[in-house]
C-alpha cells in the first residue's frame, strides 16, 4: 500500500490525495470498476439486470441473517446468502413453468420484506442504512488486499469460462450442440454475480449498486460493434465514471456511491444520443 500512496502522491498534486481515504477510495474504484464493467456487459447481453437488482436488495436478509447470528460485520453472511439465493433462483429457473421474471420478482420482494422486517425490530434498521447508500470513503487497507483477490478471480474466470458464457448468451441451442453444459454455465455465471453484487454493496450501495453495474454496459453497447470494443468501452466508461464520481463527491461533499451512478447516467445518455452514428 506504502507503494500505491507514494504513486498516488506523485502522480496527483491536489488537495484530495493528501487524504488516505481519498487514496483508497481511489484504488477501490480501479479495482470494482473492471470488475463490475465485465460482469455488466454479460448481464446486460443476458437480460439479467432484474436479476442483479434482485441480489442487491436481497442482501438486506444477508444483513438481518448475520445479525441474528452474532455477527458485528455481516459481509461474509451476505455473501453466502447471496451464493445460495443464486442457487435457489437457478434451480427454480429450471424446476417450474414460471417465468424468469416472475420467479426473480417473487423472489426479490419476498427476501426485501423479511430483511427489513427482522432489521427493524425493536427500532435498529437505522444503524444499517449505511449498507443503503453505501460508503466507499470508509474502505481499509484490508478490505482492498481482498477486493484485490475477487478481482484477480474475476480475471481468471473470465478469462477461462468467457467463451462458454458469450455463446450460451447469444445462443442456447448452439452452445448445447457443442456439448456445452448451458445449465452449469448459468448457475457459475449467476452465483459470480451474485458474490460480486454482494461484496461491493457495502460501498456502492444497495440502492444504486445495480445502476453501477448496468449504466456502463448499456452505454458501451450503444456505441460499439463487436465484443472486444464492447468489453473496453465498458471498462472505460466504468472508470471515467468512478474516478470523476468520487472526484466530484469530494469537491461536492456528496454520496459517492450515487455521484459515481449519476456520471455514469451521463455517459449512458450521451451515447444513447450518439448510437445513431455508430448503427
Amino acid at each position: 500500500m506504502e507503494v500505491w500512496y507514494s504513486l498516488v502522491d506523485g502522480l496527483f498534486p491536489f488537495t484530495w490525495a493528501q487524504h488516505m481515504f481519498m487514496k483508497n477510495a481511489l484504488m477501490a474504484v480501479l479495482l470494482v470498476g473492471p470488475m463490475f464493467a465485465i460482469i455488466g456487459t454479460m448481464v446486460v447481453n443476458n437480460n439479467m439486470a432484474f436479476y442483479s437488482d434482485t441480489i442487491g436488495h436481497s442482501a438486506l436478509t444477508g444483513i438481518a441473517i448475520g445479525v441474528l447470528l452474532g455477527f458485528g460485520d455481516p459481509l461474509w453472511i451476505m455473501v453466502i446468502f447471496s451464493t445460495i439465493l443464486a442457487l435457489i433462483i437457478s434451480s427454480l429457473k429450471f424446476f417450474t413453468t414460471a417465468s424468469t421474471d416472475t420467479i426473480i420478482g417473487s423472489v426479490s420482494a419476498t427476501m426485501v420484506a423479511l430483511g427489513i422486517v427482522i432489521l427493524s425490530r425493536g427500532g435498529g434498521f437505522a444503524k444499517y442504512s449505511r449498507f443503503l447508500i453505501g460508503d466507499l470513503l470508509s474502505i481499509t487497507p484490508n478490505e482492498l488486499l481482498i477486493l484485490t483477490v475477487a478481482f484477480v478471480g474475476v480475471l481468471i474466470l473470465w478469462a477461462i469460462m468467457f467463451n462458454k458464457f458469450l455463446l450460451v448468451s447469444v445462443n442456447l441451442s448452439l452452445a448445447r450442440s457443442r456439448g456445452i453444459p448451458v445449465r452449469l454455465i448459468e448457475i457459475i455465471f449467476c452465483v459470480a454475480t451474485a458474490v460480486i453484487v454482494t461484496f461491493s454493496i457495502q460501498w456502492v450501495g444497495i440502492l444504486i449498486i445495480n445502476s453501477f453495474l448496468i449504466l456502463p454496459a448499456a452505454a458501451a453497447r450503444n456505441i460499439t460493434r463487436n465484443v472486444r470494443q464492447y468489453h473496453l468501452v465498458a471498462v472505460l466508461i466504468t472508470l471515467a465514471s468512478g474516478i470523476t464520481g468520487l472526484l466530484c463527491s469530494y469537491y461536492l461533499a456528496t454520496a459517492t456511491g450515487a455521484t459515481i451512478v449519476l456520471i455514469a447516467a451521463l455517459f449512458y445518455l450521451l451515447t444513447f444520443v450518439l448510437k445513431p452514428r455508430f448503427s
